[in-house]
């Protein structure tokens, strides 16, 4: 096949194309959240997990050969066009995402503050797609965000993980507990939450359990398995705590809500969940691609 492309396609392919192509294909094939990044690729994955970057924000997956969106992310320019957990994308401006890689959808998707890209979604329900021109922004992700309901009644909401949203989780916990004089009680809202850094979901839900397992993973190789455990002390003192998830909620919000609800420590309300039981590990190359 190799040899048939070089000789008979329409145009020339250089070597170093095809191969990488191969490789990506590789990845892309072995399930939904595996892919070959290139260096500026990498790149936008390491701002992601800082929180800024420059696109629309929308957290998305693939199903069927087209992009399906996870979640969109609070306050971004997805979330004020409504875009909802569960639309597919299948057109971006002229161009037709089936068999794009995701990785080269996300890339379209992203690009200068101030330009426009046009999204053709379908959506359950529908019969046909309807157009939605975004422009895109400089998506600053503040991953934690509260608010008193009532007098000694918190609310906390993540909107995804990053790596620094476990010591903001704790932060916010100390200033509500000081605002409300001690809490009796914290809706922690998790919906539209697509996931993000494992290590912070086992921080948050430490934060609110004393004892056991928080969560494990398992894999073929001996590293590929760890248990993770919680540790003395609940940030909340042992006041009620009720946990809310939808269809948008994904990866380590899954995570947070199941040892919750494991330990009998929080009510779990809202709808089923997206199911999402892998991790992925990054594994940078010496080329700068990963």
């Amino acid at each position: 096949v190799y040899e048939r492309i070089q000789r008979n396609y329409v145009e020339s392919v250089d070597d170093e194309t095809l191969v990488r192509n191969a490789i990506r294909g590789m990845l892309e094939r072995l399930d939904p959240h595996s892919a070959y990044l290139d260096a500026s690729e990498y790149q936008q994955l390491q701002e992601g997990t800082r929180g800024e970057f420059g696109g629309l924000g929308l957290e998305v997956g693939t199903r069927d050969g087209f992009v399906e969106v996870i979640a969109p992310i609070d306050g971004t320019p997805a979330d004020a066009a409504g875009i909802q957990p569960g639309d597919l994308i299948i057109r971006l401006d002229d161009q037709s995402v089936k068999g794009l890689g995701l990785q080269e959808a996300v890339s379209q998707m992203r690009g200068d503050p101030g330009t426009e890209i046009t999204l053709s979604i379908l959506r359950e329900g529908e019969d046909t797609p309807r157009e939605i021109t975004l422009e895109r922004a400089v998506i600053q992700v503040d991953s934690v965000r509260t608010r008193m309901l009532e007098p000694g009644f918190g609310y906390l909401r993540i909107s995804q993980f990053q790596s620094r949203t476990g010591e903001d989780v704790l932060e916010a916990l100390s200033d509500l507990n000081e605002e409300s004089g001690g809490l009796e009680g914290l809706v922690l809202d998790l919906r539209n939450n697509p996931g993000g850094v494992l290590d912070a979901a086992v921080d948050v839900s430490d934060a609110f359990l004393s004892t056991g397992e928080i969560v494990s993973t398992r894999g073929r190789l001996e590293r590929a398995s760890s248990r993770f455990t919680a540790t003395p002390n609940d940030a909340l003192n042992g006041a009620p705590l009720v946990v809310l998830v939808n269809a948008g909620s994904a990866s380590a919000a899954e995570i947070v809500a199941g040892a919750l609800q494991d330990h009998r420590r929080a009510v779990i309300m809202g709808e089923q969940t997206f199911g999402k039981g892998s991790v992925q590990t990054i594994m940078p190359l010496r080329s700068g691609n990963a």
